[in-house]
């Protein structure tokens, strides 16, 4: 008998070889879509890509044809649900039926609650939220037609955690990750456990993310370290698309932080809040923008350019302060605990 990792269960993979299946993503003109449309591509799969900006998705799809893949560019708006139930129907079109949906388009307004526009905060939730229920709703009458699937969200560690100047793109994760496990629940209670319902949870990333967020700081933008690179969930979403599992974390420091967080979540949100505050902001001022909330800016390009020749020092360092923050948390739940079986 094969024994099972925690949080995999049986006969929910693709029912095909990547090398023979369809994927759509969404959100694939740069970023972790286009590293993860980069990733397929090198094994052979056929590439559906979404985004808004369609001469970035040309080039992507180009660049996933020399890697060895097939593509197809459908330009998207997942705000809009009859366009994405065409992209849906032009990849069945195209490569005869899908295997797998990523659910990646996302946007962000950053800066104090009170200072984001309302109709930012609602455009933040109308792509990022709304979005995703968009693609669960084309997805899955495909993916039960070719006899099961995977469907993968990409949903931030904040789906989990919070963080300072983030209210909306945090709501729209922590809704995410809600949708999917209803939804998950749903598929099995009706007979239709031969699709699968993945969420990736991942740290900050060094994606074009933060220089696209609309930005009401009045501050420079930059992901907090530890910073990963894209392939990183990249990886992780191939991994889901061949061994499903409910959840998986992207980067070390994504596991440490959900483990912190369910140990003392009170104490974690303190100490994150005073981490994303000091981190989350380089030293230039900035002049209020709507970045690429409302329209399209995307040029194919997978990283940010956060990392440099530093990136690696830096993961490090950022490790090791938040394992041992980690450790602190750990002791101090231990000794709450303890003082309250007294």
């Amino acid at each position: 008998m094969t024994r099972l990792r925690r949080g995999y269960r049986a006969g929910m993979p693709l029912t095909r070889s990547l090398d023979d299946s369809t994927v759509v993503i969404t959100g694939a003109s740069s970023g972790i879509g286009t590293a993860t449309a980069y990733a397929l591509a090198r094994r052979g799969a056929a590439v559906v890509l979404a985004a808004r900006s369609e001469p970035a998705l040309r080039q992507v799809a180009q660049r996933c044809r020399e890697l060895g893949g097939r593509a197809l560019a459908v330009p998207t708006d997942v705000t809009d649900l009859e366009s994405v139930q065409r992209l849906a129907d032009r990849a069945a079109g195209e490569f005869g039926r899908i295997d797998a949906w990523v659910n990646n388009a996302a946007v962000s307004a950053v800066g104090l609650f009170d200072e984001i526009p309302v109709a930012e905060f609602r455009r933040v939730l109308e792509v990022n939220l709304l979005g995703a229920v968009h693609g669960f709703k084309a997805a899955l009458p495909h993916l039960g037609a070719a006899g099961g699937g995977v469907l993968v969200n990409n949903a931030s560690v904040l789906a989990e955690v919070a963080m300072p100047y983030q209210s909306a793109y945090n709501a729209t994760k922590h809704g995410i990750r809600g949708l999917a496990d209803t939804v998950r629940q749903e598929l099995r209670v009706t007979g239709r456990g031969q699709i699968s319902i993945c969420t990736v949870l991942p740290a900050s990333i060094d994606t074009p993310f933060f220089r696209h967020a609309a930005n009401h700081s009045g501050r420079e933008l930059m992901p907090p370290p530890p910073i990963y690179p894209p392939e990183v969930v990249a990886e992780t979403i191939v991994r889901l698309l061949r061994r499903p599992r409910r959840e998986a974390y992207a980067g070390g420091a994504a596991r440490l932080l959900g483990l912190q967080w369910r140990l003392a979540p009170a104490l974690v949100e303190r100490g994150l809040g005073w981490y994303a505050h000091r981190t989350q902001f380089g030293p230039g001022a900035r002049v209020d923008t709507s970045g690429n909330v409302y329209h399209a800016d995307a040029q194919g390009r997978r990283d940010g350019g956060w990392n440099g020749r530093r990136g690696q020092l830096v993961r490090m360092t950022a490790a090791f302060g938040l394992a041992a923050a980690g450790t602190a948390v750990g002791t101090m739940a231990a000794i709450r605990r303890s003082r309250l079986e007294r």
